[in-house]
């Protein structure tokens, strides 16, 4: 069997290159004797799959993804596109969505994860009051809270559309709720979460949270859990968690770094709780982000992610990792 091959997303503007934001995974790939094929990325959620891959030659055997995030059912559209060219995703349709959307790992990560529920989205994506408030009793019906879909926060809007202080203020968490779905719009990903906040150290100090954007072309860049999932603390402080983002390959770490929100902060999380989980999870590349508790008393799972889909904070080496991919 060939060696595994990567996909990246096609530059918009010239097909025939990789997308500026993947072009150093790229050339990196490239440097340890990798190859790479490129899809289009606005095809592919634009439901056109079979012209979305037709870059990739046929028959080329096993490939991994590695660009900006697909919802679920385009992946699934996806492999199936892949495997009518003779190619195979090492990632199945099943186990993406498995890694990449909450409600697929979290009965794995309960307990070393804050505590979450969660109302599928229906034709009106806006949850009830009567939806939200059994949410509101499923999560213990007081503290604070952050809202969120199966995949991203809206941390850019903190107080508006992500923060809720007080889960027994049914009418705040109404409008946070509602004013998130409205930002999220189309790119609403499963449904609305409620997401048990939680206090992680930051660079300063003092408990913090960091999270993702809502843009259009989207990696999983940003930490989604409890306390994480926005920008700053409680209090408006910039400070961000001091978050890890671990990568993991057939269940053990092959890279471990900075979160990519936070690339200057260095952290080195016990992952002695969290390879048991992770290989609990049965998917193949996958990523875990871990913060450390405010109060000292250990890392918790902030967010798990699919490994195709996460991002590379600038400046690491990703060679070791492109490299396990390549070897798999």
């Amino acid at each position: 069997m060939p060696a595994p091959a990567l996909l990246f997303p096609a530059d918009p503007l010239n097909p025939h290159r990789p997308d500026p934001h993947f072009a150093w995974e790229a050339r990196v790939l490239r440097d340890v004797g990798g190859e790479q094929y490129l899809v289009d990325h606005d095809a592919l959620l634009a439901g056109r799959a079979d012209e979305a891959v037709r870059q990739v030659p046929r028959d080329c055997g096993p490939l991994w993804y590695r660009g900006w995030m697909i919802p679920s059912a385009d992946y699934a559209a996806f492999a199936r596109a892949l495997a009518g060219r003779g190619a195979n995703l090492l990632t199945s349709a099943a186990g993406y969505a498995s890694a990449h959307e909450l409600p697929g790992w979290y009965g794995v990560f309960e307990g070393a994860t804050p505590p979450s529920v969660w109302i599928p989205a229906r034709t009106a994506a806006r949850p009830g009051p009567e939806e939200l408030a059994a949410a509101v009793e499923r999560l213990g019906g007081r503290g604070p809270a952050i809202v969120k879909d199966y995949v991203k926060s809206r941390k850019h809007e903190w107080h508006e559309a992500c923060y809720v202080p007080e889960l027994a203020d049914l009418a705040a968490v109404g409008r946070v709720v509602a004013r998130f779905v409205e930002l999220q719009g189309e790119y609403l990903a499963g449904g609305v979460v409620l997401r048990r906040y939680e206090e992680f150290h930051r660079a300063g100090g003092d408990g913090g949270a960091s999270g993702p954007d809502g843009s259009r072309r989207r990696s999983k860049s940003g930490g989604e859990g409890g306390g994480a999932g926005a920008a700053g603390s409680r209090g408006g402080g910039n400070e961000r968690a001091v978050e890890a983002r671990v990568w993991w390959l057939d269940g053990e770490p092959v890279l471990v770094g900075p979160h990519p929100d936070t690339p200057g902060q260095p952290a080195d999380p016990d992952l002695t709780e969290v390879r048991p989980l992770v290989r609990a999870l049965g998917c193949r590349f996958v990523t875990t982000d871990l913060a450390s508790r405010a109060d000292g008393s250990g890392w918790r799972v902030v967010e798990v992610g699919d490994g195709q889909v996460s991002g590379l904070p600038r400046g690491i080496d990703a060679s070791g990792l492109l490299t396990s991919l390549i070897a798999a």
